[in-house]
């Protein structure tokens, strides 16, 4: 959305993973190198920054550059220049740098693993997103966004959570924040067998979580029964309001959907 926004949405967005690169291939991602710098270099590389001049690059998880990679980076910031690997030519680069990470760099910089001058030059403006656990009423919006991604990446037509599997989901701790969201419904689409993702489809990590300490989240009491109800509606809404659909759905009896729809004084369209 920054990149798009921005001036530069018409130049290149680059993304690059950190954390996914030994230390000694990530130098040449970000920088590229030259034709013979190292074994199994038989020719020249652009690197990514060079690859998005003009536009953005997205550094994901910074925290894990080591520091060598580190005073690079900060030259490229200072001086807008940098050589490939293996060369001497120092190349002009114009590009913004957006950068996360699920680290504490302040106090990776305290305790000597990140580079304290590298660090304010990064912290010009911080955006600080609390973890998933903690906006909870994301989690089903997040879980359909991907549910509808990944069922069109698969070919598959799913058409939502049963009201067990979407229950805890919303319980679960989420340790990994919003990746552990998107893998595990990657992880359910790709085991889904009709149209719907059931509890048993879910990652058995998350079937078997501890459910998270009531006094450090917020699922329980009314935004519990608001998420319910909700949830209540888009399956008889994907049903037409047919109860029988619906109940079907959400991998309940229809007893059991009545008495809900009586608690939440759900109407059916006449």
């Amino acid at each position: 959305a920054i990149h798009d926004n921005s001036p530069r949405k018409d130049n290149p967005f680059i993304v690059i993973n950190c954390s996914a690169y030994p230390a000694t291939l990530l130098e040449s991602e970000l920088f590229g190198h030259e034709k013979g710098s190292f074994t199994g270099a038989d020719q020249r590389k652009a690197g990514r920054f060079e690859q998005a001049d003009g536009g953005t690059v997205f550094l994901d998880e910074i925290g894990e550059i080591d520091l060598s990679a580190q005073v690079k980076l900060l030259r490229v910031l200072q001086t807008k220049k940098f050589e490939r690997i293996g060369g001497s030519k120092s190349l002009d680069i114009d590009v913004r740098i957006l950068a996360a990470t699920n680290k504490d760099l302040l106090q990776q910089v305290k305790i000597g693993q990140f580079r304290e001058d590298l660090f304010y030059r990064l912290n010009v403006i911080p955006i600080n997103l609390p973890p998933l656990r903690s906006r909870r009423n994301d989690i089903p919006l997040l879980a359909r966004h991907f549910l509808n991604y990944f069922a069109g990446q698969e070919n598959k037509k799913i058409e939502q959570f049963t009201s067990n599997a979407m229950r805890v989901l919303l319980g679960h701790f989420w340790p990994g924040n919003v990746r552990e969201l998107e893998n595990s419904v990657e992880h359910a689409v790709v085991l889904a067998k009709d149209q719907y993702i059931h509890f048993s489809d879910l990652p058995f990590a998350i079937q078997h979580s501890d459910p998270p300490k009531q006094n450090n989240t917020n699922i329980n009491g009314g935004f519990l029964k608001d998420i319910e109800k909700q949830h209540l509606i888009e399956a008889l809404e994907a049903c037409n309001w047919n109860k029988k659909g619906a109940a079907k759905a959400l991998g309940i009896g229809r007893s059991t959907l009545y008495v809900k729809l009586k608690k939440y004084n759900i109407s059916i369209p006449s």
